[in-house]
């Protein structure tokens, strides 16, 4: 296979063709990575850097696993692309295991979390037209105009009003509060059931189950965004599995396919058919490369031994977290967070001098998402790295 031998471009470089050419939605942090391997980032000079975001639990075999390459380049070499207007078995094949693995109905396809929202938002119009859709307050349900419009955060929404119409906002630790918002005109309630933009914040066992027995009573329809605490990321394959509460509709992105964009809107039986031909559709969606590349993620991931590593390798860093004397350590399995008071300033020196790869979610929160496969003995080089960062011993 050919390899450039092309001089990777400087930062300098790189901040200039940014600058002149992409439009500024990111706040980018001065590195480069030109490679992984397993929980490794590599620069253009050599320098490895421990990956404790994982492309914010996208990679979620971690960088270049072999399963998940060896399928990418199989398929590639066969076929990339075909449209919905044919039938791809990678595709099929990918729908049927993943609602036989999770709530039994029926799959759509699409290429992000946030067009999994829209996809979800629209089933929950169709099964209830004209419906209001109840949601947590600290929510991140995505960037497109639905989506924004379930995502209560004043300083996201209000350059782009008006929103979608419809959206109610309940606070994300009152049972009572969401019992009284949902009613017989409700649509749906949306739950992150661990809101991962805000800060890595499990939501109560109580609120859930309290969002469960409103739809039950009333007929709307329960949500799970399972976007970034689905697929393996909280010590079981599903996040709703470890809450002990199925819900009627399920969005899953990021990790599902394991570097490459793919989403998925997943249903009960009883919802499998709500949408009606023509009511949706997505020219790249559920395409054979990226259908055989979350099934390679899901061959590695959906394996009960592997998940209770998972649980146990959280467990790990979770302790270790709080052995540096942390507050506010949160999460479930490897999705967790602490308080920082200057919490980009942190995760900025972290990487430019100790080259640990973490994540702020607002000035005073840390996130950790490293890949699944991630060892107890990089747990521990992460730790003793950030307690240098902290210049704890």
């Amino acid at each position: 296979m050919p390899v450039s031998t092309r001089a990777a471009a400087s930062i300098a470089e790189l901040e200039a063709l940014e600058r002149d050419h992409l439009m500024p939605t990111y706040a980018r942090l001065p590195v480069a990575f030109v490679r992984g391997e397993g929980a490794w980032l590599h620069d253009p000079e050599g320098n490895a850097y421990l990956d404790f975001l994982a492309g914010v639990s996208v990679s979620q075999i971690g960088h270049s696993h072999p399963a998940l390459v060896e399928a990418v380049q199989d398929q590639a070499a066969r076929l990339l692309h075909v449209s919905n207007l044919f039938y791809n078995e990678p595709g099929v094949r990918l729908a049927q295991r993943l609602t036989e693995r999770s709530l039994g109905g029926k799959a759509f396809f699409c290429n992000s979390g946030a067009e999994a929202n829209e996809c979800a938002i629209k089933l929950a119009r169709r099964h209830r037209p004209r419906g209001e859709i109840v949601v947590l307050e600290h929510a991140f349900h995505g960037r497109t105009l639905g989506a924004l419009s379930a995502t209560p955060h004043l300083a996201k929404q209000e350059p782009f009003e008006p929103l979608v119409p419809g959206f109610r906002v309940v606070a994300r630790d009152d049972p009572g509060a969401l019992a009284g918002a949902v009613g017989e005109e409700t649509a749906a309630v949306f739950v992150e059931p661990i809101q991962g933009e805000s800060g890595i914040h499990p939501i109560s066992f109580e609120v859930l189950h309290t969002a469960r027995k409103a739809c039950d009573r009333t007929g709307a329809l329960l949500v799970f965004d399972e976007i970034q605490c689905g697929m393996g990321r909280t010590g079981t394959l599903w996040a709703y599995e470890g809450a002990g509460i199925r819900p009627d509709v399920m969005t899953v992105a990021k990790g599902l396919g394991g570097g490459l964009p793919i989403g998925a809107c997943l249903t009960t039986a009883e919802l499998a058919d709500v949408f009606r031909s023509g009511d949706h559709g997505s020219t790249f969606a559920g395409g054979p490369l990226v259908a055989a590349a979350a099934s390679a993620v899901l061959d590695v991931v959906d394996d009960e031994g592997f998940l209770g590593e998972v649980a146990a390798k959280g467990e790990r860093l979770a302790a270790g977290l709080r052995g540096l004397g942390l507050s506010a350590v949160r999460g479930r399995g490897l999705m967790l967070a602490f308080a920082a008071a200057d919490a980009p300033e942190l995760v900025r020196r972290a990487l430019l001098e100790h080259r640990l790869v973490l994540s702020a979610t607002g000035p005073d929160s840390v996130r950790l998402l490293p890949p699944l496969t991630v060892t107890a003995e990089e747990i521990d080089e992460a730790l003793e790295r950030l307690g240098a960062v902290l210049g704890r011993p």
